[in-house]
């Protein structure tokens, strides 16, 4: 009587060749920017209104502020994929609640970094009458930002899985 074995070859893949999503960073990038963008106009639409669109010179021009805002935060979001790219980083995005407590950390770090130093010093520089001083980091800006981590590892992981 003859045997037939099955044999399951299995690929691993190697950390040094991870791959970089960054369709899956711009899409998890741009869904994120789009809730807190809401939560934004909704909260405090000055914040859009007058400040992100004051960063290019078109203070008080909502439009102009939600399409900065969309093309920072999708930018950020291809940025967040880089980061988890990194070889020391490899399969962080196997785990659902490890990719959004990354994307927390990365909300975050942009609130202070990017929105409570780097943004009032731009601001300052364009010229634009109302720059915040320098630190401006607020309950509500560190509020946004946590919810733009919160979706952006979420739909990160979303994205990843199906591209």
């Amino acid at each position: 009587m003859a045997t037939s074995s099955t044999r399951q070859t299995t690929t691993e893949e190697d950390p040094f060749t991870s791959r970089f999503s960054w369709q899956s960073g711009a899409f998890a990038g741009f869904v994120a920017t789009v809730v807190t963008g809401l939560m934004t106009t909704l909260t405090n639409v000055g914040v859009v209104w007058r400040s992100v669109a004051g960063l290019y010179g078109l203070e008080e021009f909502l439009l102009a502020g939600w399409v900065a805002h969309l093309i920072h935060g999708t930018l950020f979001g291809i940025g967040f994929a880089a980061i988890l790219s990194d070889p020391g980083l490899y399969r962080l995005s196997d785990w659902v609640w490890k990719t959004v407590l990354a994307g927390v950390v990365y909300g975050l770090v942009l609130a202070v970094a990017g929105a409570g130093f780097i943004m009032p010093v731009w601001l300052a520089l364009v010229g634009f009458t109302a720059a915040p001083p320098t630190p401006n980091v607020t309950t509500s800006l560190l509020a946004w930002h946590l919810v733009y981590g919160v979706v952006l590892g979420g739909s990160f992981v979303f994205f990843d899985r199906r591209l």
